[in-house]
């Protein structure tokens, strides 16, 4: 949810490995909102108006997610503590973090199953594909035949993604160790989720959107 200004490759192109489930779970159930807010990061601002309103608004919630994410102290108490390790990747560190732990915590924030989700929404990104930026058309295919969208549930899946995103950063991100680092505070990390999520649900609430 964090939006990173960063000018590396991992950042410059549409990512298999950033915290799109949490994006999607927020999305209250509109078609619309969910194409706009899962394209949002892949979209210029010159090019937000080329879309018709109803995504635009996704795009626009897109951006208000990370903005209050961004300036929630919950979430930059979880940041200050990977800093020392991770420095300006750390914010990236707490997002992939938040899609486990939303992963884990799933039966609190959902009475529908993470696997059924996951296909209801991979079905309406995938029939969204042709109005996509043309990197999103050439690798949501592969994301969604790979199940991404529970793939932070455990531990190695976790580490996985962050050994995968290492070889993408052009300077040092000691992603590599994350896991170490987040295992050391998992129970403070965890706690803190489940305070920022609920938050973060109301604020989206607060939108008028749903």
């Amino acid at each position: 949810m964090l939006k990173i200004g960063c000018k590396d490759r991992l950042f410059n192109e549409p990512s298999q490995y950033m915290n799109y489930l949490a994006h999607i779970f927020l999305s209250c159930d509109n078609e619309d909102l969910l194409i706009g807010n899962f394209i949002a990061d892949s979209i210029k601002n010159k090019d937000v108006k080329l879309y018709p309103p109803s995504i635009q608004a996704g795009i626009t919630l897109h951006r208000k997610i990370d903005s209050y994410t961004d300036n929630h102290p919950i979430v930059k108490q979880g940041v200050a503590r990977l800093r020392p390790f991770h420095r300006k990747y750390a914010p990236v560190v707490i997002d992939i973090l938040f899609d486990h732990l939303l992963v884990k915590n799933w039966d609190l924030y959902s009475e529908e199953d993470i696997d059924s989700f996951a296909k209801e929404k991979y079905e309406v990104l995938l029939s969204k594909l042709d109005i996509m930026p043309e990197k999103l058309q050439q690798r949501l295919p592969g994301m969604v035949q790979a199940d991404w969208l529970p793939a932070y549930g455990t531990l190695e899946g976790l580490h996985n993604t962050f050994i995968r995103m290492d070889k993408r950063t052009a300077f040092p991100s000691n992603f590599i160790d994350a896991i170490d680092h987040l295992q050391a505070d998992y129970d403070l990390f965890e706690a803190e989720f489940n305070q920022f999520f609920p938050d973060v649900i109301d604020y989206v609430k607060e939108q008028c959107i749903c």
